[in-house]
């Protein structure tokens, strides 16, 4: 098997085991990040660390839990890149792609630093599927779109998916 990203899937999943919210949630994230990244135009080698980045970006939750006793994100930023970095080693991943995964890891919960593409990607991708399984109300779903989507193709799912108004049409907003 030589594909990179199938062995990184399946080496989360094993991670994971036992736990299929979690290898769910990634899956998706994971599916959402390839999308939007793809029909963004990302670069092969940004598309890859988006991928693999989506992938591992929860992996700081059941350490975080362990540690804190908490899946705050502030825990996974702290303990997830090591985590990943540690997976993707194994993995023999190239040391740029685990440097810049590891940093998006430490960060996907920060939003006000987002400074990239695969950045702002993952965070979308993130949002997508947290929406959905956090149950977040309308008003919450119309305050993610509004202040962390920015990119043509995650706006377009997120109003595809969820009751967001239109930021167009001023009689809702």
């Amino acid at each position: 098997m030589n594909d990179p990203i199938l062995r990184l899937t399946e080496a989360m999943i094993r991670y994971d085991q036992g736990d299929p919210m979690r290898v769910h949630h990634f899956l998706k994230v994971y599916a959402f990040a390839s999308a939007i990244g793809t029909r963004e135009g990302l670069d092969e080698h940004t598309q890859f660390i988006l991928e693999a980045a989506a992938l591992v970006h929860d992996i700081g939750v059941r350490l975080a839990v362990e540690t804190y006793g908490s899946t705050s994100g502030r825990f996974q930023e702290m303990v997830g890149p090591a985590e990943a970095e540690a997976m993707l080693r194994e993995l023999d991943f190239p040391e740029d792609v685990i440097e810049r995964v590891s940093y998006l890891v430490g960060h996907h919960h920060t939003y006000d630093r987002i400074d990239s593409p695969d950045y702002q990607i993952l965070v979308e991708a993130d949002f997508l599927v947290n929406l959905y399984e956090g149950s977040i109300s309308p008003f919450g779903q119309q305050d993610a779109y509004n202040k962390l989507f920015r990119t043509e193709t995650g706006k377009e799912y997120c109003r595809l998916l969820y009751p967001v108004f239109d930021p167009e049409d001023t009689e809702t907003a």
